[in-house]
């Protein structure tokens, strides 16, 4: 069966109080699922923004997008993501990544490490969490048994592993990081490559993961070609036609993209769409067409 779209928006500016809370309010009476705080240095904190979106809003999810587990202790980590999800209301959703931005992690003390090392990270991190906050004497209890959904975001090969293994929610970013710490876009053929392995490794799982995909450019009303052509820089090894239908760029008419994310649905099995802040409001007209 397939499962029914979920929207989600990025919440990238930090701001006053009021001004949180009258953008959490926004957000939820666009119609989205779900808002989510990253975790980078310059950005809002995740967990106290993600309690101040509970109390100014109702209905939607409340998850972190993502955060990453270099800079947390596990045991530390537990006891927010349970206090958390008390003061929210059982809303919270977590996700964890194992970080890629050098440059944060030597801003704040703290070792960035190899690849393999950051995932080994976050494999202990996800065990961790696991057995603290399904251990009945933890103190604080999370509001939801045996812990809030998980998330876990990745390309390379042990991190899909990991995300069939442990997952309610597996992201996928369709990009690798270079040397230098900036994203390129991998091929939509490349992606299908990904979630193929990632398949593999979830067969055996009794209830399928949700597959949550971010797509960072949205392009109301734009032209499709035009739009992929500015993004040439960013995935110099990708053709035009191959930016044109990948989805990470949902560009055109109100229609055009809502076919667009139905045809990802369709190709990849994205059933979740998270979109950053700047388009949340050009993305709605998208939502509306999609649950006419």
């Amino acid at each position: 069966m397939t499962r029914p779209f979920r929207f989600a928006v990025n919440m990238l500016s930090p701001g006053s109080a009021a001004e949180w809370r009258e953008k959490c309010r926004r957000a939820e009476s666009l119609g989205y699922d779900v808002i989510l705080v990253p975790d980078h240095l310059g950005m809002p904190a995740p967990f106290p923004s993600l309690v101040a979106a509970a109390e100014a809003t109702e209905r939607p999810r409340l998850g972190t997008f993502v955060l990453n587990a270099g800079l947390w202790n596990p045991a530390l980590l537990a006891r927010e993501v349970a206090t958390t999800d008390q003061l929210t209301g059982g809303r919270l959703e977590l996700g964890l990544g194992a970080g890629y931005v050098k440059e944060e992690h030597e801003r704040a003390g703290l070792p960035f490490g190899s690849p393999r090392e950051r995932v080994d990270h976050l494999e202990h991190t996800v065990t961790e969490l696991t057995r603290l906050l399904g251990d009945p004497e933890h103190v604080p209890q999370p509001a939801q048994a045996p812990r809030p959904p998980l998330l876990l975001g990745g390309n390379g090969k042990r991190m899909l592993r990991l995300a069939a293994r442990y997952a309610d929610i597996a992201a996928f970013t369709g990009a690798i990081t270079t040397d230098s710490g900036a994203l390129r876009l991998l091929s939509p053929a490349v992606i299908e490559e990904r979630m193929a392995v990632y398949h593999e490794f979830a067969a055996d799982r009794e209830t399928p993961a949700e597959l949550n995909y971010l797509s960072q450019v949205v392009a109301v009303d734009a032209d499709r070609r035009a739009t992929a052509r500015k993004l040439g820089e960013h995935a110099p090894d990708l053709t035009e036609d191959e930016l044109i239908e990948h989805p990470a760029v949902l560009a055109g008419s109100v229609k055009d993209i809502a076919e667009q994310v139905r045809g990802h649905r369709e190709r990849y099995g994205f059933t979740y769409f998270t979109i950053l802040e700047p388009n949340m409001e050009a993305f709605a007209r998208v939502m509306e067409e999609l649950r006419a």
